[in-house]
């Protein structure tokens, strides 16, 4: 009987000695506790948009990009759980974070049957550079946990980007564009050609780096492009 129970008694010891906490609030958690402590999984801010209806993120791109339907996941702010969640994915390399959000917001995509016959996914890339000292791309496994819930394939060797930029927030959109214009290559276009693809990010905030990566994308004759990423910022 104290056999069973030694893989759960050293697992509460371990806890005591390196407690794990919340990544939205930095509290203990508690058993059954992943990532989020219940409190911030009940206020985690969820978006509700779908890939049926219009939504806010839809009008980030109208008249500057023709895609098939954009949405997110969840709102960001500059104070919060969801800032947290992407500060400790990007700069922590707590990598499971896009484990996470990517089975939570895929298993509603297929519940709900919102995105059908996507064929690949298709994440914004890091430059060579920044990808090696940082040592992973943040969205990889946010894309890799949705492929296998939209039974899609991810694939992040097609889409690269040229140029090491650095972070351009505080820029205006159209500056932004004409800076970036160049700033991606698709290596092979015609395995996209006709194929239904997803492109996904952490944060759209002026949605002008995914504007410039569908641009790209569109060089594939006859694909039809959605749009999507963990959080969005309005």
């Amino acid at each position: 009987m104290l056999y069973s129970k030694l893989p759960n008694i050293l697992n509460d010891i371990n806890t005591l000695l390196f407690p794990v906490v919340c990544f939205g609030c930095n509290a203990r958690l508690n058993r059954g506790e992943k990532h989020l402590c219940t409190v911030c999984r009940n206020q985690i801010p969820l978006t509700d948009f779908t890939f049926n209806e219009e939504n806010p993120v839809d009008r980030i791109f109208y008249g500057r990009i023709n895609i098939k339907k954009a949405s997110s996941f969840l709102y960001f702010t500059e104070i919060g759980i969801v800032k947290n969640l992407i500060h400790n994915l990007k700069y922590k390399n707590q990598e499971q974070i896009g484990v996470f959000i990517g089975e939570w917001y895929g298993q509603i995509l297929a519940e709900n049957n919102f995105l059908k016959d996507i064929d690949y996914i298709i994440p914004v890339p890091l430059h060579s550079k920044k990808l090696k000292k940082r040592g992973y791309n943040q969205v990889t496994k946010f894309g890799k946990s949705l492929a296998k819930y939209l039974n899609a394939i991810f694939l992040d060797t097609i889409l690269i980007k040229t140029e090491n930029t650095k972070t351009q927030t505080k820029k205006g959109r159209l500056r932004r564009w004409h800076e970036q214009k160049n700033l991606y290559h698709l290596t092979n276009p015609l395995v996209l050609a006709n194929k239904k693809i997803l492109l996904l990010d952490d944060v759209i905030t002026t949605g002008a780096t995914m504007e410039i990566c569908a641009k790209t994308l569109q060089e594939a004759p006859g694909v039809t492009i959605y749009i999507t990423s963990m959080a969005v910022v309005l």
